[in-house]
């Protein structure tokens, strides 16, 4: 019978957020693989998890998840990821890995898979989706992210804020992920696209030390990596107005 390898969304950090399906999933895996950086620390998945499944059923797999500018270094933690999982799926018949957020939303997950592919032929790959920062934000804070026809826009800065600036220029929604590096670049493109007063972000959702506050607050110091932005459509505050 062919080995499954399923990726299973534990969203933003808060065990309580983990969907049913996505604990029967880790609970039924004979393997939960966790990614953890090569610094070793544990991650919010691996926290996640751990409120679900026994240590002893968990395998930490180093990835280089900080690694932004060295491509080669990058890809060949990715293949020594992916070996190592090849070989889990060859000796168990089903193996999770378990990713913040959702497994199709910018995660590590679908290179993984990619990889995985490759190395074991046949081999079944399945997704749970998970809830992710945006919403947990948009319900920790008020934010609604979308009215009527309003588009939504998620923009990752990892590459810089042009891209932030451009979807801030337009008519809907705006949501930034990972973009505390550049957090002076974000604010800046708030003020200057006259979104900054209804904007609010957040960072270590769940957590002890999350934090969730207006973007008018931000003052150009860097903050946490994982930290996401809404900055919610313009609206007139008439009920259904963008119906």
């Amino acid at each position: 019978m062919s080995s499954t390898l399923i990726g299973v969304g534990v969203g933003p950090g808060d065990p309580e957020l983990v969907t049913v399906k996505g604990v029967n999933a880790l609970r039924a895996a004979d393997v939960v693989v966790v990614p953890v950086m090569d610094t070793g620390e544990r991650g919010r998945a691996e926290a996640t998890v751990l409120h679900y499944v026994p240590a002893k059923k968990v395998v930490r797999v180093v990835f280089a998840l900080n690694e932004r500018t060295d491509r080669a270094r990058r890809e060949a933690a990715w293949d020594a990821a992916g070996e190592r999982v090849a070989g889990l799926l060859r000796e168990a018949r089903t193996v999770a890995f378990a990713t913040i957020g959702d497994p199709n939303v910018y995660s590590t997950f679908t290179y993984l898979a990619q990889t995985v592919a490759r190395l074991v032929p046949g081999a079944v790959v399945r997704t749970v989706p998970g809830i992710t920062a945006m919403q947990d934000l948009a319900a920790r804070s008020g934010a609604v992210l979308t009215e009527g026809t309003e588009p939504l826009t998620l923009v990752p800065v990892t590459a810089g804020a042009s891209a932030l600036k451009d979807a801030l220029a337009g008519p809907g929604t705006v949501v930034a992920y990972k973009f505390g590096r550049q957090a002076g670049e974000v604010a800046e493109a708030l003020r200057e696209t006259g979104r900054l007063q209804d904007a609010v972000w957040g960072s270590a959702l769940g957590l002890p030390e999350e934090s969730v506050r207006p973007a008018a607050d931000l003052d150009g110091a860097p903050l946490p990596y994982l930290s996401t932005l809404i900055a919610p459509a313009r609206r007139d505050g008439s009920r259904g107005g963008k119906l």
